[in-house]
């Protein structure tokens, strides 16, 4: 399934980022052909798999990561259609048999099948997304679990397809990218029940792998996002104002997201998720009549969870450089007011059927009436 993209997101005039519907990818970026040594080379743009907030649970590493690029191949590998066979039954043709030869094999009915050769296409690159770790993978994804995380250990059963989907990139401007679903096996065949539709990736546009969720970013939708630059800014200005624990009276601060998410610092700004008010970490005002992490705010007395606050990595799940000013309920994470409430107002895929809303950065589904809250921070006295 993919969720159409608006190419406007996160420019100064509009947040909406769209959805859509079909099947999804990620990639390794390559060097451009017409690069030169020390140029970046051509760029299609990025996808970054949500829930990670910038890397993976176990680490990025090769072809398992949580955001690639998608770059311009110093060759050449796409595919385009040939011949087309019309069979009466669903039987093996010799071009199925043929490592060589790209098919795709429609199934259109018990008694009528389709199949497709391939032949090579100088005008694109094409790029494999799915569970397999074969060779012809060029990006690996396994399931995303809410809350952050991958599924691991040999009990956690994969829903993603082995080979999920490919992504075809016209290799001259406007350098347009399609998505299809399934990609080719090690036979350099697939096999679908229904026809092979394609859909034009526009930024912003969101990719329902059945286990995992991916953003497409375009350069130019690049551009109109934060830098990791901006967001440390940011972070840094919120620390310089000194907020304090209403009831401590101790002084709070963001740490960076270079630490990464272990556990809670002394001085990290906890927040009650009902009413946003922000506290240090302090012991009292369990409800455990309610749960375990349900707390009384000492300022209003609404009772709901109190968590700690946390600043993400990935710039490329924000729309704007605004200052951390809300947090997702309820787990905690912090980014500007446009981010929070297009996240919050954006159902993503759950299971095959079921959509719900969550936060970019761990997956969490969220809750409240608004999924997200406004934080509320108290100065220094003096």
């Amino acid at each position: 399934m993919v969720l159409e993209g608006n190419p406007e997101v996160g420019s100064p005039r509009t947040s909406d980022l769209q959805h859509l519907e079909n099947q999804g990818s990620c990639v390794l970026s390559s060097p451009g052909e017409d690069a030169q040594p020390g140029e970046e080379p051509i760029k299609y743009g990025e996808l970054i798999v949500l829930g990670y907030n910038g890397c993976l649970a176990s680490g990025d590493k090769g072809r398992r990561r949580s955001r690639l690029a998608l770059s311009r191949r110093p060759h050449a590998n796409g595919v385009k259609p040939d011949v087309m066979h019309h069979i009466s039954t669903p039987l093996v043709s010799k071009a199925l048999s043929n490592r060589g030869q790209h098919s795709i094999s429609y199934t259109l009915s018990r008694s009528h099948s389709v199949i497709v050769e391939y032949t090579h296409d100088s005008d694109t690159d094409m790029f494999q997304i799915g569970r397999s770790t074969e060779n012809m993978i060029d990006f690996v994804v396994t399931d995303t679990s809410p809350g952050g995380g991958a599924a691991e250990g040999p009990s956690a059963q994969s829903t993603i397809s082995r080979y999920a989907c490919r992504i075809l990139c016209d290799r001259r401007p406007p350098y347009t990218s399609r998505i299809y679903a399934a990609g080719f096996d090690a036979s350099s065949n697939i096999f679908l029940g229904v026809e092979n539709e394609s859909n034009v990736l526009q930024d912003g546009s969101l990719v329902d792998l059945c286990g995992a969720t991916l953003l497409w970013r375009t350069p130019a939708g690049l551009l109109r996002a934060p830098t990791l630059k901006q967001l440390e800014a940011q972070r840094q200005e919120a620390n310089a104002a000194r907020p304090q624990c209403p009831v401590g009276l101790s002084t709070l601060a963001f740490p960076s997201p270079a630490r990464g998410r272990t556990a809670p610092d002394k001085q990290q700004p906890w927040v009650y998720v009902r009413c946003g008010h922000v506290h240090g970490y302090h012991g009292w005002g369990c409800r455990r009549e309610r749960g375990p992490q349900e707390r009384e705010c000492p300022l209003c007395r609404l009772v709901g969870p109190y968590v700690p606050l946390w600043l993400g990595p990935e710039a490329g799940l924000c729309l704007d450089p605004g200052p951390p000013s809300h947090a997702f309920a309820p787990c905690g994470h912090v980014c500007s007011e446009k981010t929070a409430r297009y996240w919050a107002q954006t159902p993503l895929p759950h299971g095959t059927h079921a959509f719900h809303a969550a936060c970019p950065f761990c997956g969490a589904w969220l809750t409240g009436e608004h999924g997200c809250v406004r934080l509320i921070f108290q100065g220094p006295l003096d």
